[in-house]
């Protein structure tokens, strides 16, 4: 009973981690046509205001613990709206104006190889032996191969958009870790709702300090407005809600590996909606993420097998 309660909670969490990949893959989509209409941070300060309203609506009916009490509440709504929702909205938006979208999606796949580095400091406990640091590279080996990015893009003259981009994988590689660190006993819907409500002051504030944006840059379409709704409701609301709720079931570490399956799904958005071939290219970095994920759990899966055999054996 005990075996079959685990394995189910494993499978919640795997169907999860899959949505959240299938829900993430549309934000490149999103930020690109809301780029057209709206100044790049103003346009990441907007997603949040619409997540932070529907997170707290929901963090409100659901239960009465809707606001943080304590200091480490806080303190993890500071650190989730700073880092995890500001710092990489910002400067993922700015980024992504002057890079190509699978170049950009090549510099996102840091987050998880910047995650081990940060777990190092800040959570001891978190172990990575030689098999799992090669699941992290076959993963992200993976995402270079789905996106096929020009080596002329990678290696070309805009530096200061990359090193955005770098900065963008780092801040929200460092706001997981440490809100894995804190471990808060606020429940993760008004953990997030609160998080968004910081993440968004700061935004604003950014775009109101910023000498390169204004509302008379505001053009709006419906494209426009359909990349915001689309993520406010669900890159944003949805998406972080979810990443929350798994970040302490499954650690920061593995799960940023959703940063490899977001771009899988991006791939198979581009081909849905503009016709974009799925090569054999992009079929083999499919398998090389799954590759990756699976040396990452090698033990797990070792385990759970293990388990079913002796189950078999004593039937």
């Amino acid at each position: 009973m005990v075996g079959e309660s685990f394995l189910a909670g494993r499978y919640r969490n795997a169907a999860l981690f899959v949505l959240l990949a299938a829900l993430w893959g549309g934000t490149y989509p999103a930020v690109t046509l809301g780029l057209g209409s709206f100044p790049p941070i103003l346009y990441a300060a907007l997603r949040l205001d619409i997540g932070a309203a529907l997170l707290l609506l929901y963090a409100g009916w659901r239960t009465d613990y809707w606001r943080p009490r304590t200091s480490r509440d806080w303190t993890v709504v500071a650190l989730a709206g700073l880092l995890s929702l500001a710092g990489y909205s910002v400067l993922q938006n700015v980024g992504q104006q002057t890079v190509p979208s699978a170049v950009a999606s090549v510099l996102a796949g840091l987050i998880p190889i910047l995650t081990v580095g940060f777990a190092k400091p800040f959570l001891p406990d978190e172990r990575f032996g030689p098999v799992e640091l090669l699941g992290v590279a076959v993963g992200f080996l993976g995402l270079v191969v789905i996106t096929d990015p020009e080596p002329s893009n990678l290696l070309g003259a805009n530096a200061a958009g990359q090193a955005i981009l770098v900065l963008a994988a780092a801040s929200f590689a460092l706001g997981g870790v440490l809100t894995q660190r804190i471990d808060a006993e606020m429940p993760f819907a008004a953990q997030t709702a609160w998080a968004m409500v910081v993440g968004a002051a700061a935004t604003h504030l950014a775009s109101a300090a910023s000498p390169t944006e204004s509302l008379a840059q505001v053009d709006v379409s419906l494209a426009g407005v359909a990349g915001l709704v689309y993520l406010g409701v669900f890159a944003s609301a949805a998406c972080y809600l979810l990443y929350f709720s798994l970040l302490p079931r499954l650690g920061s570490v593995e799960l940023n590996l959703v940063t490899y399956a977001t771009a899988g799904f991006g791939a198979v958005y581009s081909w849905l909606l503009f016709a974009e071939p799925v090569t054999a290219a992009t079929l083999l970095g499919f398998g090389l993420v799954l590759l990756g994920f699976g040396l990452l759990k090698w033990e797990r899966l070792g385990a759970a097998y293990r388990g079913r055999r002796r189950g078999v054996e004593s039937d």
